[in-house]
């Protein structure tokens, strides 16, 4: 059986992902990334314990995370920063495992690898990386997760989170400036629960 490594948040994109892998027949662990900013890690480790899925944290230099900062300061928004830390950590990852895959949905702007992008890393790092949502919409993953899920939702800032975004709010607030100038108003989501459908 192959195993897949998923880039896991405990938000309901990379569960759903986590899930659909396992259903179609692979071994799966999930792989939280943390650079030491915030121990936000240990909200993917109790949803990882609702899905029953192994998990574990990927501690990377906290210069990445110190980058992409400077990169959403400076442009005044967070398109860029993310991207960024998000293809740095793919790039790490891919040293390490041989099939990596993550929550990125059809209709996300961000983070998001182009076709070429992917097509690199893949050539040069040896590796598998697969998107088990890019194939499906908003209205199909909404009817997933509302029959697989028993989610926490709120604003961003109010969900406790295992993502990128909690430790760079967390940076942002430490260098005197308010996330909320720089991240739109959006909301999130966690795992905090499994409906009896989704046993697998």
């Amino acid at each position: 059986m192959k195993k897949a490594y998923v880039l896991f948040s405990g938000g309901k994109d990379s569960s759903l992902s986590a899930l659909l892998l396992k259903k179609l027949g692979y071994e799966v662990e999930l792989i939280t990334v943390n650079f030491g900013v915030l121990d936000s890690y240990k909200y993917a480790q109790e949803t990882a314990d609702i899905l029953n899925i192994p998990h574990k944290v990927e501690f990377l230099d906290r210069e990445i995370i110190e980058r992409a900062v400077e990169i959403i300061l400076s442009d005044g928004y967070p398109g860029k920063g993310i991207q960024y830390l998000h293809k740095r950590v793919i790039e790490i990852l891919a040293d390490k495992y041989k099939v990596i895959a993550d929550g990125v949905r059809r209709d996300d702007r961000v983070p998001k690898l182009s076709h070429s992008e992917i097509q690199s890393i893949e050539m040069r790092k040896g590796i598998e990386y697969l998107n088990p949502l890019m194939g499906f919409g908003h209205k199909t993953i909404k009817y997933l997760v509302d029959r697989y899920f028993i989610l926490s939702q709120g604003e961003s800032d109010s969900i406790l989170k295992s993502d990128y975004e909690s430790e760079i709010r967390a940076l942002i607030r430490a260098k005197g400036r308010d996330p909320k100038d720089y991240f739109p108003k959006h909301t999130q989501s966690r795992v905090i629960g499994l409906k009896k459908e989704s046993e697998v």
